[in-house]
């Protein structure tokens, strides 16, 4: 087990629809970060922005945005995370890849489609959670609109980290901040929220304030919450341990069966 894990979150803007153009920047953003990561975080949709052109603009995973990943994660040995549209057996997703430095990977087909923006008429939902076990580290990847589902992010797996990537817009983002932070509290876990910023091809602006908080919900990560910015955060198995055994609050939660 490795007792310090470091998260690289980057919080960019999006080129719209252009996944060769958006791989060059992360390409690029990713080559400046300066000091050694155990995990890189992208926002959702990284590759093409929130749109429902799925037809399009959808791969599989055999695609150039997978083979990126990870070629990516090869290259700087560490674990990368986003999610992309990708087609399989005719229907779409919104994954989420959790790539290992090896280049093997996991995915989590995001449950909750949005349906303000009609996801759930372009994209299948998915119907299983992930528990990834990465260098001791027990994470638990969700998608943006998953954030307003406490049930379904439930610490009922003792996961170490809660993690969300997301194109969450400002009309809304009181929100986005007061659920990430609830998550980490009512969870005892780290919670780690990545989203983009500028504007995209349906003019919705984005305002990231991507954060990490603790298991008491207290912000960790420092950088402006609304430019565009690469940050990396250590996070320690011992804190969460130390609070959890002290505090206890996770032995008092309820059981209940999801459907």
């Amino acid at each position: 087990m490795q007792e310090e894990l470091k998260i690289t979150i980057i919080q960019s803007d999006l080129v719209w629809e252009n996944p060769s153009a958006n791989l060059k920047l992360f390409s690029e953003k990713i080559e400046s970060i300066s000091e050694k990561t155990d995990l890189i975080v992208l926002p959702e949709m990284f590759a093409t922005g929130f749109t429902m052109n799925a037809q399009t603009l959808a791969e599989d995973e055999s695609g150039a945005s997978v083979s990126w990943m990870i070629s990516e994660a090869k290259k700087y040995n560490t674990a990368i995370t986003g999610s992309l549209i990708i087609s399989e057996k005719g229907l779409f997703y919104n994954r989420l890849f959790f790539v290992f430095p090896d280049g093997s990977y996991k995915v989590y087909n995001k449950r909750h489609t949005f349906t303000l923006a009609g996801e759930h008429n372009t994209f299948a939902r998915g119907n299983e959670q992930i528990i990834l076990n990465y260098k001791g580290w027990k994470i638990c990847p969700l998608v943006c609109y998953d954030l307003r589902f406490p049930v379904w992010a439930r610490n009922t797996m003792n996961y170490d980290i809660l993690l969300y990537v997301a194109n969450w817009p400002e009309r809304r983002i009181s929100a986005w901040d007061a659920l990430l932070k609830a998550r980490a509290i009512e969870n005892m876990t780290y919670c780690i929220g990545v989203n983009r910023t500028g504007l995209d091809g349906n003019e919705h602006q984005y305002v990231g304030h991507s954060a990490v908080y603790d298991v008491l919900g207290e912000q960790i990560s420092t950088k402006d919450f609304e430019q565009e910015f690469i940050e990396t955060i250590t996070l320690y198995k011992t804190e969460i341990e130390t609070k959890r055994n002290h505090l206890q609050f996770l032995n008092d939660k309820d059981s209940f069966t999801l459907t």
